[in-house]
């Protein structure tokens, strides 16, 4: 099986002609190198130039997806003759025939302020008095709530979670208090969503615009 290999290199980096770079910076004769390295580098720079574009876009389409559906909902509001600002918040906006949907949606990131060390001093010291009236999931719980992800920070949802415990201890309620207060929004993140009805019911199914959901 023949293979019809490009001598040229994938790369951003200059390399006098009939040689090729390696990741080190290392300048090797093209001659010396093996064919399957170059298909190698032939394939991934190929579909990287295709990642590229496509990156661009889902680009594009996200920026021209909120001005449109921003712009919408300003045409919409004024048919009532009221502005309600068109960039922020949740909307869902169908097709005629009720087949596709679109919905801009907005989340908030959230983050803890030092008061979550208050907390969790006061829970602390409620495990420790705890120690043989507890069970073991409700420790389990509270340590998985304060364990630190990859990011060195923990897990928001774990550690809100922990207000739904019906815990009566004063040092818990506290604890409970200080979480609250010590939330704080960070910033937001924006999403497009479409959705496809499932046949006939009142269902739907997500187009995926991500590699991995396709």
């Amino acid at each position: 099986m023949s293979i019809n290999i490009s001598d040229k290199q994938f790369t951003e980096k200059n390399a006098p002609a009939g040689y090729w770079i390696d990741a080190k910076g290392v300048l090797t004769p093209e001659h010396l190198i093996k064919t399957i390295d170059k298909a190698r580098d032939q394939l991934v720079g190929e579909i990287v130039v295709r990642a590229i574009e496509l990156n661009k876009a889902l680009a594009e389409f996200k920026i021209a997806g909120f001005g449109d559906v921003a712009a919408f909902v300003d045409l919409s509001a004024n048919e009532y003759g009221v502005s309600v600002g068109g960039k922020k918040g949740n909307v869902t906006l169908p097709t005629y025939d009720g087949r596709y949907k679109i919905q801009r949606a907005m989340q908030d990131r959230i983050a803890f302020d030092e008061r979550l060390q208050a907390a969790k001093a006061l829970i602390d010291q409620c495990l420790s008095d705890w120690t043989e009236g507890a069970s073991p999931e409700i420790h389990a719980i509270i340590n998985r709530a304060f364990q630190t992800e990859k990011e060195g920070e923990v897990n928001t949802g774990a550690v809100l979670s922990l207000r739904r415990l019906d815990i009566a201890d004063e040092r818990w309620q506290q604890a409970m208090q200080a979480i609250g207060e010590a939330v704080q929004v960070v910033g937001s993140r924006a999403y497009i969503r479409v959705y496809e009805r499932i046949g006939d019911s009142d269902q739907y199914r997500p187009i995926a615009l991500d590699i991995a959901g396709v």
